[in-house]
C-alpha cells in the first residue's frame, strides 16, 4: 500500500498545521458506508452473525449440558452405590459379623473373607473394608491393609457418630487407597454391629465407569431435547428475521433513492434559479446600466455635469451589482462544467471566493485521466462546499486547489490557513456544516472516499479519493 499523499499547494505552501493533522475518514463509499454513520445493514452479514450467535449458543449448552449431565449422573450413581450398601450391610454384611472378627481372629477372617469373595465382590462391587472406630482396618479383600491404621476422614466419623449411610466420589490420593486401580471410585460407608454391640464401619467401593455411561445417556437426552428447541425456534424467527431484513433493504434503497431524488431536483433547482436570474433580473440591469449611461450623456450635453456624475455612480453600482449577480450564477449552477470541463468550473469557485476576502489559487494536472459526468459533478460539488466553507469560516485567507491522479483514481485536495476546527463536531454537524454530510452521502454514493486534516488554530485540509470508473467495476 502507497502512503498517503499530504496535502500539496501548487503556489506557495498550505499550513502546517494541516499538513501535519492526522486524517479522518468522514465517508468511504469503498467500504459502503459513512465513517461516522453505523454500518447499513447487509442480510449476508445479519445471517453470518444469526449462525455464529447460534453456534455459541450450541457450545455454551452442550457444555453446561455435559457438565449438569455428570452432575446428575454421579448424584444417581452414588444413591444408587449406598442403597446397595444398604442391601449387602443388611443381608451379608452384619449376619456374617462375628466377636471373633472384631478381635482380629485370623480365622474369623478367613470365614469373612470367603462370605465377601462369594457373595459381595463383583463387576459392581471392587473393595470391601471394615474398620474399626479407631481406624484399624480388620478386614479388607486387599491381605496387605489388614491390620493397618489410618485417621478416619470426618465423614467417616460422622458417619460412626451418627449412624447413617455416607456415600461419594472417592479421593484416591488418601494413602490408605494406595492399591486401588483408576481415577475415581463411589465410595459408600455405614455402621455395622458384631453379636456383642461392638460398632465397626463397613466400608465398600464401586466402579466410576457406570457414572459416565449414564452421564452420556443423560446428555444425548439433554442435547436432542435442546437442539431441537433451538432448530424450531431458528425455524419460526426465519420468516420474520428474512421479512426484516427485505424491509431493512427497501428502506436503504428508499434512502439512495431519495438522496439521488433530492441531488437531481437541486440541480435542477439549480439550473431553473440561474435560468431565471440570468434571463429576468440580470437583463434588467443590464438594460438599466445602459439607460443610466445614456441619461448621463443626456445630463452632460444640457450642461448638467452633477447630475451626469451622480447618474454615472448609479450606474457603476448596477454594474457591481451585475457582477455579483453572474458570480452568483457560477456558484449556483456553472456552465462551464458542462461546457469548458472540470478545470474552467475549478478556475471560476476560486474566482468567486476571491472576491470575499480569499486568495485562491487552482491547479489542474495536466495528466489528469478523462472524467465522466458524475464524476466531475461529485468534484465540482466538493470542492464548491470546500471553499464556502472556507469563504465563510477562514477569511481572509488563502486557499488552495488541487486535482490530480494516483494510482487509479483522481484526488481532489482543498487546503486553507483559516482557523481550522475540531473535527469530533463533523458526527453532529452544527447549522454551517449541513453541507458536509451531504457531500459525505454523495461521495458514499459514487464510492468515493472524503477525508478532513484539522484541528483547532491548524488550518483545514479536504481530501475526495474518487475511484477510475474501471476500477470500481472491477471492485
Amino acid at each position: 500500500m502507497s502512503p498517503e499523499p499530504q496535502p500539496v499547494a501548487p503556489t506557495g505552501s498550505p499550513p502546517a498545521g494541516a499538513a501535519g493533522a492526522p486524517w479522518l475518514t468522514i465517508a468511504d463509499g469503498s467500504a459502503g458506508r459513512m465513517a461516522s454513520d453505523a454500518a447499513p445493514i447487509r442480510p449476508r452479514r445479519v445471517v453470518l452473525r444469526l449462525a455464529a450467535g447460534l453456534l455459541v449458543v450450541l457450545i455454551a449448552v452442550a457444555l453446561l449440558g455435559a457438565f449438569a449431565a455428570q452432575l446428575l449422573a454421579e448424584r444417581e450413581a452414588v444413591n444408587d452405590a449406598a442403597n446397595i450398601t444398604d442391601v449387602f450391610a443388611e443381608a451379608v454384611i452384619q449376619p456374617s459379623l462375628t466377636d471373633a472378627l472384631a478381635d482380629g481372629d485370623p480365622d474369623a477372617v478367613d470365614a469373612f473373607d470367603a462370605v465377601v469373595r462369594e457373595r459381595v465382590l463383583g463387576p459392581g462391587v471392587v473393595r470391601v473394608k471394615i474398620w474399626t472406630p479407631g481406624g484399624t482396618i480388620l478386614y479388607a479383600d486387599e491381605p496387605e491393609l489388614i491390620g493397618r491404621t489410618f485417621e478416619l476422614d470426618l465423614p467417616q466419623r460422622e458417619a460412626l457418630a451418627d449412624p447413617q449411610t455416607r456415600a461419594e466420589v472417592s479421593d484416591l490420593s488418601n494413602s490408605e487407597n494406595e492399591f486401588e486401580s483408576g481415577d475415581r471410585l463411589l465410595e459408600v460407608y455405614r455402621p455395622v454391629w458384631t453379636p456383642d454391640g461392638r460398632q465397626l464401619l463397613f466400608e465398600m467401593y464401586a466402579p466410576y465407569d457406570p457414572v459416565a455411561t449414564r452421564s452420556g445417556e443423560l446428555w444425548r437426552g439433554f442435547a436432542g431435547v435442546t437442539v431441537s428447541t433451538l432448530l424450531l425456534l431458528v425455524v419460526l424467527t426465519a420468516p420474520i428475521v428474512w421479512r426484516l431484513l427485505n424491509r431493512a433493504r427497501r428502506d436503504e434503497s428508499d434512502r439512495a433513492a431519495l438522496l439521488q431524488h433530492a441531488v437531481d431536483a437541486s440541480d435542477v433547482e439549480r439550473r431553473r434559479i440561474a435560468g431565471t436570474l440570468h434571463d429576468g433580473p440580470v437583463q434588467e440591469l443590464i438594460a438599466t446600466t445602459f439607460a443610466a449611461e445614456n441619461a448621463a450623456s443626456v445630463a452632460s450635453a444640457h450642461g448638467e455635469d452633477g447630475l451626469a456624475d451622480d447618474v454615472r455612480d448609479v450606474a457603476s453600482s448596477v454594474r457591481g451589482n451585475v457582477r455579483a449577480l453572474r458570480s452568483l450564477l457560477v456558484d449556483i449552477y456553472p456552465p462551464s462544467l458542462a461546457d469548458a470541463g472540470i478545470a474552467q468550473a475549478l478556475a471560476d469557485l476560486a474566482a468567486g471566493v476571491r472576491g470575499r476576502g480569499v486568495e485562491a489559487s487552482v491547479d489542474v494536472s495536466a495528466e489528469l485521466p478523462e472524467l465522466s459526468d458524475g464524476e466531475q459533478r461529485l468534484i465540482y460539488r466538493v470542492a464548491q462546499e470546500c471553499l464556502r466553507n472556507i469563504a465563510a469560516h477562514a477569511s481572509p485567507g488563502q486557499a488552495w486547489v488541487r486535482l490530480f491522479p494516483m494510482e487509479g483514481a483522481s484526488v481532489l485536495e482543498v487546503v486553507d490557513d483559516g482557523p481550522g476546527f475540531d473535527p469530533a463536531s463533523l458526527r453532529d454537524p452544527p447549522e454551517g456544516h449541513f453541507g458536509t454530510r451531504i457531500v459525505g452521502d454523495l461521495a458514499t454514493e459514487a464510492g468515493a472516499r472524503l477525508e478532513v486534516a484539522t484541528a483547532p488554530g491548524a488550518g483545514t485540509a479536504w481530501r475526495l479519493t474518487v475511484p477510475r470508473a474501471a476500477d470500481r467495476g472491477s471492485s
